[in-house]
């Protein structure tokens, strides 16, 4: 936890306050959920010190079940824990109200010190140490891998484990495969293909390693993980044994692979990756360290980086370097303190979210950026271009956010406001009213119209 002035304090409570004041005129739905334990996960390119590097080469679950007014759906969290008991990975249900359901009373009235009755554990994976990241696998999102303070990464069929019981004493689950070919601790960068069954991962070695999930099957045999569906095998395939793990305990009897390719490059820690369909390189794309990298799948000449000089910034792979320095298209400057994620939209490609220490997850928007009448400047007083949302939920740093695939405007983040909250941190899913991203014609029509029956009514 970063300390805190008493000045600080006071203003962030100042801004929870008025937030909270707020809900039921800024979302649609917000179910907020007290975790036991802090949760560094729940959905990051290359680090050469402040440049961005890309190879050619959130978490939201599953969706199960839709009904009339909800739509259940899968969410992989993670629990660190002091010790007392096991670190584990958990898979909840979650109940996602569709949107223009919930009553207003009814989203303003949660207790920020209990957990949120949407939100129930399905299954409990005892981790061999903690969970930093969880990434699913797009071509079949019943299999994650998880990064730990270990060289190796975990990919675990989570239907297929046993549900355990996290006690003091209890044995790790076993992966399902261990993923090797890291020279020293991955504990961060972990990313996962759209297309084929890659993962990607960097680590403290300064490398970034590639995996074939297809180039072991044969012990798997019909399971979900042998079953996916991969381009010709070129990998490693060893059975037996790995020094991985997190904690003291660590798997030796899981079966693993080594790497496609292994990647070399930088000069320190990789902190992120992600796949793009060309290889990219921007020199001193920032002042300081970057922290976190995405591309925009559906123009993918478009490349978000967030770094600790507090900034986001967006390059043109078109155009990406100048006299051996980055020149971004545009820089977002939204953030108080480091940014720790940044994500586009999956439904809308000018839109993308970002979120930081300073405890804000922002919703930007690229088509406001240069309009006479900003739709930020008019909500949000003295706000930069583009910026049209600013989620202010959470008391602390916000570590992890995921846009719901399945819901587009639906998204759940995760911070580490331990001393706020007096548990492990906070969990919220929320989705903002529609008023405030749709297009202006489109809501003032629905206006007209609503009026219109009104004066029908009362004649």
């Amino acid at each position: 936890m970063r300390e805190k002035g008493k000045g600080t304090e006071a203003s962030v409570e100042e801004r929870y306050t008025q937030w909270k004041s707020l809900v039921p005129v800024l979302y649609d739905w917000l179910a907020n959920h007290n975790l036991v334990w802090p949760s560094l996960s729940c959905r990051h390119w290359f680090k050469l010190e402040n440049c961005l590097l890309v190879f050619d080469v959130d978490r939201w679950g599953p969706q199960l079940e839709q009904a009339t007014y909800k739509n259940r759906q899968r969410l992989y969290l993670s629990e660190q824990t002091d010790g007392s008991v096991p670190n584990t990975l958990v898979i909840a249900n979650c109940e996602v109200v569709k949107p223009r359901v919930a009553a207003a009373e009814h989203i303003s009235q949660f207790n920020e010190e209990a957990r949120s009755p949407f939100v129930k554990k399905y299954k409990t994976i005892i981790h061999p140490g903690e969970v930093n990241r969880i990434r699913e696998l797009p071509q079949n999102s019943k299999i994650v891998a998880t990064h730990t303070d270990s060289p190796d990464v975990f990919i675990w069929d989570v239907e297929a484990q046993p549900n355990r019981h996290a006690v003091l004493g209890a044995t790790n689950s076993r992966p399902d495969l261990l993923l090797t070919g890291h020279q020293d601790n991955a504990e961060f960068a972990l990313a996962m293909c759209p297309t084929e069954p890659f993962v990607l991962s960097g680590g403290k070695d300064k490398s970034v390693v590639l995996w074939s999930i297809h180039d072991h099957i044969s012990t798997l045999g019909s399971s979900d993980l042998a079953a996916t569906k991969s381009p010709s095998s070129g990998g490693t395939n060893s059975k037996h044994g790995s020094k991985s793990g997190g904690s003291n305990s660590k798997p030796t009897d899981s079966p693993s692979i080594g790497p496609r390719g292994v990647y070399l490059g930088h000069d320190d820690t990789v902190e992120d990756v992600q796949f793009c369909p060309s290889s990219t390189l921007v020199e001193k794309a920032h002042d300081a360290d970057l922290h976190c990298v995405d591309w925009n799948r559906h123009d993918v000449n478009l490349i978000l980086t967030g770094s600790a000089d507090n900034s986001i910034r967006m390059f043109d792979r078109r155009n990406l370097t100048s006299g051996g320095v980055g020149t971004p298209v545009h820089k977002f400057e939204g953030h108080n303190a480091a940014v720790l994620c940044v994500q586009w939209s999956p439904d809308k490609s000018s839109v993308f979210g970002s979120s930081a220490e300073d405890g804000v997850l922002n919703i930007w928007d690229l088509e406001k950026i240069g309009k006479k009448q900003d739709s930020a400047g008019s909500k949000l007083p003295n706000a930069p271009a583009g910026l049209f949302f600013r989620h202010a939920g959470h008391r602390d740093k916000v570590v992890d956010f995921h846009w719901n695939v399945s819901d587009p405007w639906t998204i759940v983040s995760v911070s580490d406001d331990c001393e706020s909250t007096g548990g492990g941190g906070t969990l919220q899913i929320w989705r903002m009213i529609d008023l405030i991203y749709r297009p202006e014609e489109e809501v003032l029509a629905e206006l007209d119209q609503f009026k219109s029956h009104i004066l029908t009514c009362a004649s």
